[in-house]
């Protein structure tokens, strides 16, 4: 079966009207977060990830900061289940080993946690509350 979509690295000035898209509906829409915690001005700095449907529309992204954090992973309803969230976070973990960074980290909603342990993602510390949510601090070496 071949893949019914592409990802991108991208830079937020190329993808801003995509990337929002995304975020829009899946955080600030199904989830509930607060525009004001959803925008927060870090995106100018980060590494996106932007996967589009073969016909062009945005279907899911992701972020990595300069530090390595690794965020806002979203993907829309219809297109879960499909691998998009998969593809996506293993675009952001290239960047990452092309950058020669050591290790990355994701605050991961808590029902996410099964997903980011298939790429060997380990939790550090105790569940935290984040936008209403709880999450928990996740960490990847990369220096192996």
């Amino acid at each position: 079966m071949s893949n019914t979509f592409t990802v991108s690295l991208i830079s937020w000035r190329d993808g801003e009207p995509l990337l929002k898209s995304v975020r829009q509906v899946v955080f600030v829409e199904e989830q509930g977060i607060p525009e004001d915690l959803e925008w927060d001005g870090r995106d100018e700095t980060c590494r996106h990830a932007l996967a589009l449907s073969l016909d062009g529309q945005a279907i899911g992204c992701g972020r990595i900061k300069a530090d390595g954090h690794i965020g806002r992973i979203a993907v829309l309803p219809t297109w879960r289940n499909q691998k998009v969230g998969t593809a996506i976070v293993e675009a952001l973990l290239s960047h990452a080993r092309a950058q020669g960074y050591p290790s990355v980290d994701v605050d991961a909603q808590v029902q996410a946690v099964p997903f980011y342990r298939i790429f060997g993602f380990e939790e550090e510390g105790e569940a935290f509350m984040d936008a209403g949510l709880p999450h928990i601090k996740m960490r990847l070496s990369l220096s192996e």
